[in-house]
């Protein structure tokens, strides 16, 4: 896949994509590294999927999914998103109810035109982003919504963006910043009591990690303009590809190392993935006993391993989401 197509698709992915838990989880296993391109192929685990619609939404798209079980994402209201004028709204999904999230400016007193939840953390203080109107579609601004429904920006103090991507048991954001562009001056970063902290290598963006952060996980693009997966650990970056693909993206990985995210095959098919313990479970959102989605994506998975994302029945349709729990 050529840059400008991995640039595209992950515009598209970007655009689209409990008080009870124990709050540092179970501790993460190191022998679930991936060191190697040696692969096995699971059989596809026993999963229940179920739909995830907000009413009345064109389109929506889970993001994240913490122990106990509350969801958060985005959805578009008004016919024709993302192609046509739309409103993109964050949602929080508890006990068989949403609830909407638009970003408030203090500074101005106004609303966000566009609001995106991506991570919940094991409080339930959840990270996102927003854009305000008349703002170019680049620009993309995070923020932590605190658990008292108190906004806190998030904002790099050196670059024009920075994306809230999730949030760790003790409060550390994963994302990455850019400037006036989606890829090319994009790099994970961090930020933690100490303030931020960026990966120095280009195009890269952090998406999950252990509890302690130790071991990340996230998408780049290489230098053939190839799109990624990798994980850093101890300073040690190892990209990463599922099976035959094309393309590949990390979008998450829970306590234990399990990664989660979606790949594109040999023929332009899009799919989720589990890997775990260097086996490769592909995950297909099923329409039928017998008839899976044209397209799935799995964007986030919790302690459980349950699983959140989204699908379309067909190659143009709308998005829905879903959560598949084990």
């Amino acid at each position: 896949m050529k840059s400008h197509h991995f640039a595209a698709a992950l515009a598209v992915l970007l655009t689209l994509a409990a008080c009870a838990e124990n709050p540092v989880g179970p501790a993460s296993d190191a022998s679930n590294s991936v060191i190697s391109q040696s692969f096995s192929r699971a059989a596809a685990s026993a999963y229940t999927f179920t739909r995830v619609d907000v009413p009345g939404a064109f389109q929506t798209a889970p993001s994240g999914i913490n122990a106990g079980g509350v969801i958060v994402g985005w959805y578009f209201q008004g016919t024709g998103c993302p192609s046509a004028p739309c409103v993109v709204r964050g949602f929080i999904f508890k006990n068989g109810a949403f609830t909407t999230v638009v970003y408030h400016d203090n500074a101005s007193g106004t609303d966000a035109a566009f609001t995106q939840l991506r991570g919940i953390g094991p409080s339930g203080e959840v990270v996102g982003l927003y854009r305000m109107a008349g703002e170019p579609v680049v620009n993309l601004h995070g923020f932590l919504l605190t658990t008292s429904g108190e906004f806190v920006p998030v904002k790099h103090p050196d670059h024009t963006n920075s994306v809230a991507q999730r949030i760790l048991p003790d409060g550390t954001i994963l994302g990455c910043y850019h400037d006036n562009d989606q890829m090319g001056s994009m790099h994970g970063m961090v930020w933690d009591k100490d303030g931020f902290s960026a990966f120095n290598r280009a195009t890269t963006m952090h998406n999950g990690a252990t509890p302690s952060g130790h071991r990340i996980t996230g998408l780049f693009t290489d230098e053939t303009g190839k799109g990624r997966a990798y994980v850093l650990e101890g300073g040690v970056f190892t990209p990463f590809d599922a099976p035959n693909s094309v393309f590949t993206a990390a979008w998450d990985m829970n306590p234990r190392g399990t990664i989660v995210g979606l790949f594109v095959d040999a023929a332009f098919q899009n799919h989720g993935f589990v890997l775990d313990r260097g086996q490769f479970t592909t995950i297909d959102y099923p329409l039928t006993p017998i008839t899976n989605a044209a397209y799935t994506d799995i964007f986030g998975t919790n302690a459980s391993g349950d699983l959140v994302g989204k699908f379309r029945e067909t190659a143009t349709g709308p998005f829905h989401g879903y959560i598949a729990t084990r």
